[in-house]
Parts: structure tokens; C-alpha cells; sequence
């Protein structure tokens, strides 16, 4: 028996001698990888292509040069996600790496193999600790479908717009005919405009207002079929975030898409808070101590925050109870509201790190 313990000791101790650290520098077409020791000796590097062979060629080319646990990886969310998920799914440890700031790069010089490399180095020095999102999972739903929301909404106010626009210039028997409607009546009658093949400037304004309503009506059918799947899909992986008073959907996705499909990643409600925008960061020099805003994070986070609290600022009593206290305090609405948005991501990292936990039952003045 003391044999065979002493024979896995050794084991173990042989993996961590022969561990090594994959660097990967992530484009549309090509990755270019770095392999280090770790001790930070540089011991190749080599250029894949993207594609699923691709992605098995590099990790299986950088375990021939060792163990490989750990890999920085760049471009997680865009050029690099394929990539992360196969590492992944190889029980490889993904961490995101920022590109080379510009005072290195004046420095080393710029080539993707010096980046691959920088990145290895990044996660051996711990200059890089954060995992990856995971990005396969139903928030990554819910993105997707967040994201063709925006646009859809962006495309059909664009197109509002210019369709007043239009009208506003039109023929005077036309113009009078639309007047006096609300928004919906009026896509409704424009997109019902007869219209003949346009041969003057007249014919032209009648066919492009019921082209420009026609599209506007379609656009809010997208966006009306894109919240009910956001919802359903809040609903199946979250409930409980749908319950909480001022949160609605699109603000449970913003903060649902920076926690990511694996929140287990977030090492402390202060790391959320961090994410999200709403940490005060230290700001002090020489005899002046003093802490500012985080002006960084994720804005689409911070955003939906600002929404939240407005709205329970509006509707529910007890949070109009803490501004007032706090305001006869001393201190500012603005003020009031940074404590209430680091208060409620605390709410929200509870529910999402630990479903089913009773939120309620934690410090909260939301």
C-alpha cells in the first residue's frame, strides 16, 4: 500500500513538471497558438485554421508538448468562442485574456505570435484570472435573441421616422386624410394606401408610405415574437428573477448575459457588482482619500439597474422610505441611487448563483 501511494504522489508530481500553458490569438479565419512552460520559456508556436478540425488539431498539438490544463484564450465572446467551447468540453480551463495594452506593444513589436505568446504569459503571471462565459447554455439563448430584438427595434423606429418624414411633405389631400391618428391607425391606413406604379411625386409618397408601414408593422411582430421567447426563456432558467418588483425582462437578460451560463465563475457578489458598474474604485492620492464611480462594466448591466431602481423608486414604498432617509442624511439622489443599484445586484447575484435561495432574508433596501 505505501508503494502505491508513493506511485500516485509521483504521478501527480510528474503532470504538474509537465504542465504547460496554451496561449491562443483569435481571428475570423486563422488562430495563431503559443505553448509555455511554466516556468515562461516560450516552446513553440503554430497557426490553425478555424474550423472543428482545426480546433482539435491545436489542443492536440499543444498536448504533445505537455499537460495542458490552463489556456488564455482572446476574443472569447466573438473570434475565439468556438474555440473556448471545445477547449472546454476537453475539461481545458478557458481564461479571457485582454489584448497587449499599446505601451508593450511599442515595446515587443505586434505579431499574432508575440500576442499568442503574451496571452500564455498573461494567465502564468495571474494578470489574467477571469473564466471565460461559457456561452452554451440558455443565456446564450436569450443573447441571441436580445440581440436580434435591438436591431429589430432600431430598424422600426428608423423606419417611423422616416415614414413621418415622408408624410410630412406629402400631398395636402393625403396629409389631411392621415391626420389627427395615433401611431398604430396610422401604420394601419398607410399600409393599406391603394397604390399604382409610382409616376410622380405624389403616386411616389403613397407607395413609399405604405412600403415604409408594411415594414413597420412586420418589424413589431418580429419584436413581439422575440419577447415572448426572451421571456419563456427567463422563465425556464431564472423564474425568480421575473418576480423581483421593476424587473421585466429585458432588464433580467441584460444582467442574466454579463452573469454568463456558467455565474459560478463570479467568485463574489463584490465581482458581480464589478461587472455590472456599480463598485466604487479607489481614487486617492497623497493626503486625499477618496473612492469615484466605476464608470466601467458592462453598461447594458448598468443600465438595466438605473431602470430597476427607477422603477421601484416609483411603485414600491420601501425604497421611497430609504431615498428619503438617506436624502434627510445628507445625501444626494444620485448618491441614494449607486447604493440602491450595488444593493439590488446583491439581490440579483443571490438568485442567480443560488436558485431558489430566499433573497429576501438578506440585507436589501429594495
Amino acid at each position: 500500500m505505501p508503494h502505491i501511494a508513493h506511485a500516485a504522489h509521483q504521478h501527480q508530481v510528474d503532470d504538474v513538471a509537465d504542465e504547460v500553458i496554451l496561449g491562443v490569438d483569435t481571428h475570423k479565419d486563422l488562430h495563431v497558438a503559443a505553448v509555455v512552460t511554466p516556468v515562461g520559456a516560450l516552446v513553440d508556436t503554430h497557426r490553425f485554421p478555424t474550423t472543428a478540425a482545426g480546433y482539435r488539431q491545436l489542443l492536440g498539438w499543444a498536448r504533445t508538448l505537455g499537460t495542458v490544463r490552463r489556456a488564455g484564450v482572446e476574443c472569447t465572446g466573438s473570434y475565439g468562442a468556438a474555440l473556448a467551447r471545445h477547449l472546454r468540453s476537453e475539461s481545458v480551463e478557458v481564461i479571457e485574456v485582454n489584448q497587449p495594452d499599446k505601451a508593450t506593444r511599442r515595446r515587443r513589436g505586434k505579431t499574432d505570435a508575440i500576442d499568442a505568446e503574451a496571452a500564455a504569459h498573461a494567465v502564468l503571471a495571474g494578470r489574467a484570472t477571469a473564466r471565460a462565459k461559457a456561452g452554451d447554455g440558455p443565456v446564450e439563448v436569450v443573447r441571441m435573441f436580445k440581440l436580434a430584438k435591438a436591431s429589430a427595434t432600431k430598424a422600426r423606429t428608423q423606419a417611423i421616422n422616416q415614414l413621418k418624414a415622408v408624410l410630412v411633405a406629402a400631398d395636402t389631400d393625403l396629409r389631411e386624410a392621415l391626420s389627427g391618428l395615433s401611431n398604430t391607425l396610422l401604420f394601419r391606413r398607410c399600409a393599406e394606401l391603394e397604390t399604382q406604379a409610382p409616376h410622380d411625386v405624389t403616386s411616389a409618397a403613397t407607395y413609399t408610405l405604405r412600403l415604409l408601414a408594411r415594414r413597420i408593422l412586420e418589424l413589431g411582430n418580429e419584436i413581439r415574437d422575440l419577447e415572448r421567447r426572451i421571456t419563456d426563456a427567463i422563465a425556464g432558467h431564472a423564474p425568480e428573477l421575473l418576480e423581483r418588483r421593476g424587473v421585466g425582462p429585458d432588464s433580467a437578460a441584460a444582467m442574466l448575459i454579463t452573469a454568463g451560463d456558467n455565474p459560478d465563475r463570479l467568485h463574489s457578489e463584490a465581482s458581480f457588482a464589478a461587472l455590472c458598474g456599480v463598485n466604487p474604485v479607489e481614487a486617492s492620492s497623497g493626503k486625499t482619500t477618496r473612492r469615484r464611480l466605476n464608470r466601467g462594466g458592462d453598461r447594458q448591466a448598468n443600465a438595466a439597474l438605473y431602470r430597476i431602481v427607477l422603477s421601484r423608486l416609483r411603485w414600491d414604498a420601501r425604497t421611497g422610505d430609504y431615498l428619503a432617509r438617506r436624502i434627510a442624511e445628507g445625501k444626494s439622489r444620485r448618491e441614494v441611487i449607486r447604493c440602491l443599484k450595488r444593493y439590488i445586484v446583491r439581490e440579483i447575484y443571490q438568485i442567480i448563483t443560488e436558485p431558489g435561495l430566499d433573497a429576501t432574508s438578506h440585507r436589501s433596501a429594495a
